[in-house]
Formats: structure tokens, sequence, C-alpha cells
């Protein structure tokens, strides 16, 4: 008869102390694992693991992982247990939801959202190059840019959505789809989606570990950025500076002017990231996916018949793209934020408080892309966009079960809200008991006499 192996038990303090990148552990479900060698070839990308190293991350693993995925943990299993192991009664509620709608075959109903976009991408690729070609009116140029921008704000859905669950009939057409629809059709690299976002979702509204909130020095929803806080995501000082100073101060004005163009933000972005001496997932795939949009697209600008009109053509796709831009921030900027590395132990809570959903009626949820349910959507990102309506007064029920925030405001409200937030901060920057050091610019537009 065999003897049973005698378990081996830490404290949460003890595990703690691994969460170096050659000495990683996390626990879940009070069970101790070692990926120090495996971080490396995470799917989700390394950053999210070192993010939250050292801890239990139960809640983020149900969040992102299959139930096929629980077989695999057994290879890094160390045979260590948490002895202070807890569960809160929010996580408790929060494992069983994610059971129940398991059961219901919600993460496997992807249902046709994917189809009806990559139709209404083709059927506006198609007008736009027609249009561009076959049409000399200034109107219809216009137009087409719009529909251009249009069919980036639907191509980065896709990407969105093959990103966090398979769209597709396997896993290798879902990597073609997120290389033809980010890459090729919106010039942003999937790569750098995935190594940004991923820190998102996990680190949802951290000012120094979520990359979403580092905009210095154009943007900055709090005053804790004023002390120059390191980010830990890229690994550098976010200076507050003058110019800083400057730019924040007026950067409730500038807000939609910038989002407008925010577009060459995320192009230099992509550049940096693959050109880097990072460790990027399938690079080459993804540098030839670029090329191909910077073959077509400035080829298709080529062909309009002015400069005026090219002008017109970018800016009016930018405009409209920019409409994606600005949702994006609606959904995070004016949450909560705090300092600090993620804890998972909070998982459902901090998703809470760092998000906002916007209302809309159900004919709109084509053009938001499902993020409307942005807090349904952080809580189960694997959930096709289809079932986020579904699922919706079900975490509704949870947050106030747990008076826990569940802001969920029309689009006209959480602008409103994000500029409050955003002119909160800059008034602050104003003051000018904030010792940053003025230059000649400064002083002449905050002199008064």
């Amino acid at each position: 008869m065999e003897m049973e192996v005698e378990k081996k038990y830490i404290s949460a303090e003890e595990l703690k102390k691994h969460k170096k990148p050659r000495d990683l552990w996390i626990s879940i479900q009070g069970k101790v694992y070692n990926v120090s060698d495996w971080a490396k070839d995470h799917p989700g990308g390394d950053t999210i693991l070192y993010n939250l190293g050292g801890q239990d991350v139960t809640d983020a693993f149900i969040a992102y992982h299959p139930g096929t995925a629980w077989q695999y943990l057994k290879k890094f299993s160390t045979g260590i247990y948490l002895k202070d192991f807890e569960v809160s009664e929010v996580s408790k509620d929060y494992r069983r939801m994610a059971t129940e709608f398991s059961k219901a075959g919600l993460f496997e109903k992807k249902g046709h959202g994917a189809l009806c976009s990559i139709v209404f991408i083709a059927i506006m690729l198609n007008l736009v190059v027609y249009g561009v070609l076959k049409s000399d009116s200034v109107l219809v140029h216009l137009i087409c840019g719009m529909l251009l921008g249009m069919l980036w704000i639907e191509g980065a859905y896709i990407g969105h959505d093959s990103g966090h669950y398979q769209v597709m009939s396997s896993r290798f057409y879902n990597n073609i789809a997120q290389i033809v629809a980010g890459n090729c059709f919106t010039g942003i690299s999937i790569a750098w989606w995935k190594w940004t976002h991923n820190a998102h979702h996990i680190a949802c509204n951290s000012l120094d570990y979520d990359p979403d909130l580092q905009h210095i020095p154009v943007f900055a929803v709090s005053a804790k950025f004023f002390n120059s806080i390191t980010s830990i995501f890229y690994g550098r000082v976010l200076t507050f500076d003058p110019l800083a100073r400057l730019l924040v101060s007026y950067q409730h004005f500038t807000y939609y002017p910038v989002m407008m163009v925010g577009r060459v933000n995320l192009f230099i972005q992509t550049f940096l990231l693959l050109f880097s001496r990072r460790n990027v997932p399938s690079r080459g795939l993804n540098i030839i996916g670029i090329l191909v949009f910077w073959t077509w697209f400035p080829l298709l600008v080529s062909c309009l018949p002015n400069w005026s009109e090219r002008v017109m053509f970018v800016l009016a796709a930018f405009a409209v793209t920019s409409l994606q831009h600005i949702q994006f921030t609606l959904n995070h900027f004016s949450g909560d934020t705090y300092l600090g590395a993620p804890n998972a132990n909070d998982w459902f809570e901090k998703q809470a408080a760092g998000t906002i959903d916007i209302s809309c009626s159900t004919w709109m949820d084509w053009f938001f892309g499902g993020l409307q349910f942005q807090l349904e959507h952080h809580l189960f990102p694997r959930m096709p966009r289809g079932q986020l309506r579904k699922i919706a007064p079900t975490v509704k029920e949870l947050c106030k079960k747990h008076n826990l925030p569940y802001r969920s405001l029309s689009f006209w409200e959480a602008n409103v809200s994000t500029i409050r937030t955003l002119r909160n901060a800059a008034l602050q920057a104003r003051d000018l008991s904030n010792q940053v050091p003025k230059n000649l610019v400064w002083e002449a537009l905050n002199t008064h006499g």
C-alpha cells in the first residue's frame, strides 16, 4: 500500500517572495505552480505573469482560460499549497457565475457577429476602392474616407475578438484573421495590441501598470501622475516636466483634437515594438502584415486627383476612427484608479471600479463592438460579444449584492464624465502650489494681470 505524500505548505507572504523573472511562482486554488521557465512561452505574454507573480491568480486564470487549460497545470506543480488560502465572498460568487455561464454554453455560442463584420468590411473596402478610382466627385471621395474609417473600426473589433477567443473554425484561421484584420487592414500590429491589451486587462486602471492610462505628456487622468511615477509596463519614468504640465493644463480642450489624430500614435507604437529588441511573437508575420497595409493605403491615397483631396480623405478616415479611440477612453478614463501592482485577490472589485459601460440600444451593438459592456467584457474576456448583453443583468445584480459600482452611462454622459475627469486634473496641474519648473511659454499662458 502506497503511503500518502505529506503536503508542503507556505504562507501567502512567503509566496510573494517568488515574483522575479527567474523565480516566478503563482497559486491557483491554493496550489502553487512554478512558471519561471514557461513565462516567455505564455500565449498571453510574460508581462501579465510578472504582474501577478507571487499571488493566487485563480480568478484571473478562470477569466482568461477555457476549462481545457486546467490539464496543463500539472507539469508546473511544486507540490506546495497555501496554508492561509482564503476565498472572498465576491470571488465565490464570481466563480459560481463563470461556471453557470460555461454550463449554459455562453463561451461557445459565438453567433454571426464575426461573419457579419467580415462581410461588412469587404463591402466597405470595395466601395472605397471603387469610389476613389471611378468617381471624380469630391463628395464621393469624402464619403469614401469616412467609409475607410468605419472599415478600420470594424477591423479592429475583429482583431480584438479573435485575440480574446477563437472566432474562426481553427486556431490557424483565427491567427490569420488577426493579422489580416489588424495588421493588413488597419495598420496596427496584433502583436502590439496583445502586449498592451492583456496588460491593461490584468492591471485595469493601475496608474503605473496599465499602459492604457499612461499618456504623459499629453493626458493625465490623475494628479498622481504629477509626481513623475515610473511606468512598470514601459520600464521608464513618466516625467511630469514643464511641457507635460502645459499640455495637461489644457487637456480637456485638446482631448477631441488629439483623438482625431490618435491613430498616428498607434502607427508609431506598432513600429517601435516590431523593430525593438523585445521578444515579439510572430514578428516576421506581423511585419509582413504591416507592409501590406503601407502598400495598399498610400497607393489608394495616391489615386486621388490632388493633395487637398488626399489630405481630406485621410483626415476623414481619422475623424471617423476617432470615435473608437474616444470610446476606449470613455470606458476607463473616469473610472477609479490606483497605484501599485494588481492584486489578484480582488479581481472582480478592481474590474468593477475601473470600468464604465456605455448604454445603447440593441441595434447599436454592432457599432460599439460589444465593448459598451466593458465590465462584462473585463470579467469574461473570452465570452463572445453577442452574449455580453445577455449576462449584463446578472453582473449588475452581483455588483449590487456586494455594494460594488456598476456604472452604465449613455455615450453623452460618458463623454461628460471623461471631460470632467480631465478638467479636474487640468485645474490641479495649473495650481501654482505644484512646484514644477516653469518655462517662458508656461509663464506667458498663465500670467494674470
